[in-house]
């Protein structure tokens, strides 16, 4: 029932813009391999072949290890609702600083979060769309905001 796309189309591109939850995965040459749920307004779609994570503190830096060692990176969205479906970007990412040339022009896509790590930009090499006939219904709660309050206490 998979079904793979050099690209992401207008349906696969809404159906990531309706979810508050992903997954980023990676892993480096040898050792264990590293998933992570992200929420919070952090992803932006650039275009069908381009997406920006906004990794903010709070959290081991792990992903970045990886990406610097081989770019590798799989973003895992998954449907909790209504009609299910899984839906993955494969590629190979890169790690932008605050220190880097391109920051302050990309940083202007996203909330003012002062937790902002780095941003990963994803180059897709594939988008893959499963079922997720088995993936059970949630239903969404809001936002937890505990990073932005751990953030506070920092300053």
């Amino acid at each position: 029932m998979a079904e793979r796309f050099k690209e992401l189309n207008d349906r696969h591109i809404e159906f990531i813009k309706q979810q508050h939850l992903f997954f980023v995965g990676t892993a480096g040459a040898a050792g264990t391999v590293n998933v992570s749920p992200k929420g919070l307004d952090t992803l932006k779609i650039l275009n069908e072949r381009k997406v920006l994570w906004l990794n903010l503190s709070g959290s081991g830096n792990e992903t970045s290890i990886h990406v610097k060692e081989n770019g590798r990176m799989t973003l895992m969205f998954c449907s909790f609702a209504e009609q299910p479906l899984i839906l993955r970007l494969y590629g190979k990412a890169r790690v932008i600083h605050p220190g880097d040339s391109q920051w302050k022009n990309l940083i202007s896509q996203f909330a003012n979060y002062a937790q902002a790590r780095q941003i990963f930009q994803l180059d897709i090499d594939l988008v893959q769309t499963s079922c997720g006939f088995a993936v059970p219904f949630y239903e969404y709660g809001g936002e937890r905001e505990s990073v932005l309050q751990w953030t506070k206490t920092l300053n």
